[in-house]
């Protein structure tokens, strides 16, 4: 399984994510209850090699998580329902990957974390939705023996 697919099967087991019923990918509509996951790339952070010409690599994969939810201008209380659901949804995040509850993308679950961060209101319209936005990283260590990697 690759890690988009991956990182969105693990998110659907949040909790509170019933309340998101329309989930994509590079696309999320306009109506409260959708959400978006939008890939970012991946980073390669540092790369080594041992005397054997193992190589062992650490990488992250970023991602944007978009959600729309219902909030009429000027709305404090759905304003902070909403709020709240972001902390939450990171406070989530963090345990799980501390408590190394959340899926494994590499070679070393021991050395591996997700991380939900800088939760935001992206976009707010006269309508009554809004956007907010969460960043994910994943990051994991990948290992590639010699002789086992293509074109070795």
């Amino acid at each position: 399984m690759n890690t988009l697919v991956t990182l969105r099967e693990w998110l659907k087991t949040y909790p509170d994510f019933d309340i998101l019923d329309n989930f994509q990918v590079d696309y999320t509509d306009k109506l409260p209850g959708s959400a978006g996951v939008f890939p970012d790339g991946l980073v390669e952070i540092k790369r080594s090699k041992d005397i054997m010409g193992n190589v062992t690599v650490t990488n992250q994969c970023n991602f944007g998580l978009y959600c729309v939810f219902a909030k009429s201008p000027g709305d404090d209380v759905g304003a902070s329902v909403n709020a709240d659901w972001v902390a939450d949804f990171q406070q989530w995040v963090q345990e799980q990957s501390v408590q190394r509850l959340a899926p494994t993308f590499g070679d070393d679950k021991n050395r591996e974390h997700i991380t939900a961060q800088n939760g935001v209101l992206y976009a707010a319209d006269e309508e009554g939705t809004a956007v907010y936005m969460v960043r994910l990283s994943v990051q994991y260590i990948k290992k590639y023996k010699k002789g086992e990697m293509r074109n070795a």
